[in-house]
Parts: structure tokens; sequence; C-alpha cells
């Protein structure tokens, strides 16, 4: 990892280094994506079908497309039970942090005959795009179905592409099934986000689309964005540690390196006021790399995006640590609550030296569908409200009204909307 002095300057050239990992600076894939969009779009099934076959080796049709009841209860045969037990408890917890953002209807009413109010209404149909080939996300599908379920959405299709075989990964099924998606596409990559957002005839289209993917698949959301609605445009994973002295640097070189093993353009950063600490954490990840089985992905994505920046002071560090908005942040401090409460961008914050990054990746239930590349300056994590609708309720009565007509004409004139002001003028000629 290198070590800098953080500076205005050091953090400008970070920052600018780490922009460098979003799916948005590839434009070389983009009209490969949409090549494969428009023919998914113009032709159907049949593209669908030869781009199955070209990337996946996968002889697909109409009648093995979709995933059967019987290749669900062979999943469940092949799963083991201890998994299947942990699937369960994590998804009751991913459950109960889910319900609590239930958001209700509501109206207000005054004597005169105003009613105002907000009507919430689910999605009728989402798709969520699980990864598949030589990756295995069974807890990709609980995070993205979950909230989904809890909004109340009518339909929810997953895409995921299959193995070799045709099959999907028995875990991903079960996961599937036990959190309720009601279609289980075998379709990956771009062409199934086109499948998704215009649909095919075999493939039911979708009002939104979440989910993770790789470049292309990254690309596509973006491609479609606007005839669907899109969770966002997810780059690689990320984790920044910010602590000081009282840092345990064998816990901190373990989760800088829990993200770093993703792939080689995961981020992993430590932002420390300790210049001792820096040094500790840097002899713990060398001793670690003798032992992690991912250890030339890790030495790739740190040789590339992984940092140790020494702050003067943790006001210093907590600006740094605002500018980069990191996707995951580890708060590894004296009073990790007192800092926690200047910090203003991060996707999820995770408190004290037992609250490690993959307890929210799996388990704790918090949604690990977060924003990354600094756009937790303005993006939350997935959540029940990505997948309802908000309906402004009005409704006056011809008292109620007559009151304010005047002013509404008055305004409507200043915007020369003459027709808006007659619209209101007539009900009282």
């Amino acid at each position: 990892m290198k070590k800098i002095t953080l500076t205005d300057d050091s953090i400008k050239d970070l920052l600018e280094k780490l922009l460098q990992r979003s799916p948005v600076s590839y434009g070389e894939y983009e009209d490969k994506v949409l090549d494969i969009i428009y023919r998914v779009r113009k032709e159907g099934d049949a593209a669908l079908f030869d781009y199955t076959k070209q990337f996946d080796h996968v002889d697909l049709d109409a009648s093995n497309l979709i995933v059967t009841k019987e290749e669900i209860e062979e999943a469940y045969r092949l799963v083991d039970p201890k998994l299947l037990s942990v699937i369960r408890k994590a998804m009751e917890n991913i459950k109960d942090y889910h319900e609590k953002q239930l958001e209700k209807s509501w109206f207000t009413s005054q004597d005169n005959g105003v009613i105002l109010g907000q009507k919430v209404t689910p999605m009728e149909r989402v798709g969520v795009y699980v990864p598949g080939g030589k990756a295995v996300y069974p807890s990709s599908v609980l995070m993205n179905v979950m909230p989904a379920k809890i909004a109340g959405v009518d339909h929810i299709y997953m895409t995921t592409p299959p193995s070799k075989d045709g099959k999907v990964y028995p875990s991903t099924l079960v996961a599937a099934h036990e959190a309720g998606v009601d279609t289980i596409y075998k379709i990956g990559g771009a062409q199934a986000i086109a499948a998704l957002a215009y649909g095919t005839e075999s493939v039911q289209k979708v009002d939104k689309i979440v989910g993770p993917g790789n470049i292309f698949v990254a690309l596509a959301k973006k491609a479609v964005y606007g005839n669907v609605s899109i969770d966002s445009i997810a780059g690689p994973s990320e984790i920044l540690v910010l602590a000081d002295e009282t840092a345990n640097a064998h816990f901190v070189a373990a989760d800088l390196l829990s993200q770093a093993e993703h792939d080689e353009m995961a981020s992993a950063i430590l932002i420390t006021t300790s210049e001792e600490l820096a040094d500790e954490v840097q002899k713990e990840i060398d001793g670690y790399l003798k032992v992690l089985s991912r250890r030339e992905i890790i030495e790739k994505s740190l040789e590339n995006y992984g940092y140790i920046l020494i702050a003067e002071t943790m006001e210093q560090a907590i600006k740094a640590t605002n500018a980069i908005a990191s996707e995951h942040l580890e708060i590894v401090t004296k009073n990790p609550f007192d800092t926690m409460t200047r910090v203003r961008n991060a996707g999820a914050i995770f408190l004290g030296e037992y609250s490690s990054e993959p307890l929210g990746d799996y388990f704790a239930g918090p949604n690990h569908v977060l924003p990354t590349n600094g756009t937790a300056k303005f993006f939350s994590a997935l959540s029940v409200n990505d997948f309802i609708k908000k309906s402004s309720i009005i409704s006056y009565s011809r008292e109620a009204l007559e009151e304010i007509h005047k002013d509404i004409e008055t305004f409507a004139e200043c915007e020369k909307l003459t027709a808006h002001a007659n619209s209101v003028r007539v009900r009282f000629e």
C-alpha cells in the first residue's frame, strides 16, 4: 500500500485516481453494449438465446429459459442444511431492518374542505440481476429481493447467467426461493438487462432493475435508464478505515483485505492520525498475504488502489473521509460514535473494532447494495423506498378554492400562462 502524508493536493490526486474506476469511465465498452441492447430490443428471444450461446456456452430456448420447480427442489437437496439455516437467519435480520423503513400513505384536512396527502404505492414489476458464471452470491439475492418484497412489489423477476451445464447455482436458487422471487430467468450480461428493460417474447418487461454486475451490466443499466428505473451504476468495491492510535492493527489490516480480495479494481484505504499504527498495519498486511488464497488479486488491488494516509489531526482525517465518500466506512477510534456524528458521506458506517465490514455484507440486516465512487455524497443504500412511488393528493372544495383563486390567477398571469389562469377563473364566472 502507498503511504502518503495527507494534504489538499494528495487527496485531490487520490480522488482523481479513484474516479478512474467508475464504470462510466469505460467508454470503449459502450458501443458493444449498445449493439447488444439494440439487437435484443429488435429481435427479442432470438438475440437473447444467441448471446447466451455465445457468452455462456449454453443452448437456451423458451422451454428452458425459466428455472423450474423441479430445479428448485433439486437445489434444496444440494445445499448444505447449515448454509440454509444461515441464509434463513440472515434473511430474518434483513427483513426486520427493512420493515422499519416502510412508509404509509397520509392525508390532512382543513375545515374549509381542503384535503392534501401522499399516496404510497409499490411498483408492479421489478427485475433483480444476480451475477453468476464463476461467482456465487446468495447474499446479493437476499439484499436485492427482500426490500422489494417488503415494499409490496407485485412480481419480482430475477435474472442470473447459467453455468455451462445450463443450471443456476443451488445456493442462488435457494436464496431466491426463500426470499420470494416469482420468476427466475437463466440469462445474464447486457442482454439480460435489455430483456428486462424492453421485454421479449419470453421475458417480462419490468419497471425497475436492481442488482450488481460486471462492466457490461453496469453500462447496460446506464443505457436503459429512463425507459426503466435502476438502483445505481455500481463500481468496484471499496473500504475506508478511519482510525486513531487506539485501533488494533491486526483487525484493521484484515478488514482492508476483506475488500481488496473482491477484484483488482477494488479500493482499500486507511486514514489515521497515528504513524505507528500505519506501520503496524502494513506489517500485518504483509503477514496476511502469505496465507490468504486470493493473494494475487489482493496484491494487484493494493498496488493500484491501496493507500495509507497519515493525517495531522482527526479533523483533517474526517475532512478527507467526507471527500472520498467511501462505500464502506469503518470507524475505529477512541469514541467511534462521536466521530461518526462528524461524518457526512459514506454508504454504510461500521462502528468499533468488532463491527467488521463482512458483518454488513452478510448478516446484520442493513443493505449491502451501496453507493460507490464517491456517490455516497448524494446516493443512499438500497432500501424499501427504492421500490415504491409517491403520488401527491389534492382535493379542494368550492369554498376553499374561492378563497385563493385570485392568487392562482395572479401567479399564472405573471408567467403568461393565460390558460392556467382561465382554468381557475371559469369556476367563478
